[in-house]
């Protein structure tokens, strides 16, 4: 094993100890990681249900179910690649979303300048801004492959600029994101107007609302990693997945894919060149058995897996000489 991973199952059992994400070791520091898991406890910017601050430690608590040190799917060991530790949470300041972002960016600041990827657990979509600023500040624009029921394309919402269905214009707007370069993954549902979609598709996304997404199926994510190039930022909504699947999160909406099929579109996403993510809106109040933790904590795990598999291609490459990996 490289580095930091999780603790062995053969010397204590998983449901023992202090649950971090994946039984992987407690660190403040950053040195000597490829991947940093954080959790962002704030949902002060949810229009509908609250209770994705506890989001955080609902997915970490779910996550010693899974046993990560192989991933099938992928066919990948992500610990043989990457050195991974729980980071904590970030401070977030109650009431005051502006100093949460500022607290968020400057967190995960420290974590691109030692060279590492963040994935943070939320936390409602709002984090997504103080991610991309940390992120775009360390790599440039990005591209931004977003896995949602919803848009976030609003310009206001009850006069307020900077709510959970705000903050991809925002990013826009800041130029945090190249939108000619982004995704916008499993839109569905009612809309204030039929102007939500086109407003989107106005500022240059590629929508694939979840309608067309079923029929396109992963052939049309695997295409992504082309079209994206370079650096990008993947964010996972677990609204995304149908609630049947999913009942807690912060904006169900019915008629969207199981978590089979979610799971099957996130691993197409193979070659992405992730440089941060999230996997977010977990309110786990509304959970039964904990299958939507559980859930994102498989979510968190896969793109973890992502990251590990361009790490394995990329050495593959250096070792025939096939050029850059950057």
């Amino acid at each position: 094993m490289k580095g930091y991973g999780p603790a062995a199952p053969d010397q204590s059992p998983r449901f023992a100890g202090i649950p971090t994400f994946l039984r992987l070791p407690h660190l403040r520091g950053v040195e000597g990681i490829d991947v940093g898991v954080l959790g962002v406890p704030w949902d002060a910017e949810s229009h509908w249900r609250t209770g994705a601050r506890f989001g955080p430690a609902a997915i970490r608590e779910a996550s010693l179910t899974l046993r990560p040190f192989y991933n099938p799917a992928q066919r990948v060991a992500p610990f043989d690649l990457l050195s991974v530790a729980d980071l904590g949470n970030v401070d977030v300041v109650p009431g005051f979303t502006d100093r949460t972002l500022a607290s968020l960016t400057e967190r995960l600041s420290e974590v691109h300048e030692a060279g590492a990827v963040p994935i943070c657990l939320g936390g409602d979509e709002s984090i997504l801004l103080g991610e991309l600023r940390a992120a775009a500040a360390a790599h440039g624009r990005l591209s931004l492959v977003l896995f949602d029921a919803h848009s976030d394309t609003w310009d206001e919402l009850a006069g307020a600029r900077y709510v959970h269905g705000t903050i991809v214009r925002r990013a826009v707007e800041e130029e945090l994101i190249d939108p000619q370069r982004s995704f916008l993954f499993g839109a569905r549902g009612g809309a204030f107007g039929p102007h939500e979609i086109d407003d989107a598709r106005r500022l240059g996304f590629t929508v694939v609302p979840w309608d067309d997404l079923a029929q396109l199926g992963t052939g049309m994510v695997e295409a992504v990693p082309d079209v994206a190039g370079g650096k990008a930022f993947l964010s996972f909504d677990v609204d995304f997945v149908d609630p049947a699947f999913a009942p807690a999160v912060s904006g169900p909406e019915v008629g969207g894919p199981s978590s089979m099929q979610a799971l099957a579109l996130l691993r197409g996403c193979r070659g992405l060149r992730i440089v941060g993510a999230d996997v977010n809106s977990v309110a786990p109040e509304h959970d039964s058995g904990s299958i939507t933790a559980v859930l994102a904590a498989t979510v968190a795990f896969e793109i973890l897996s992502l990251i590990a598999c361009t790490r394995g291609d990329d050495q593959r490459r250096e070792r025939r000489g096939d050029g850059e990996t950057a």
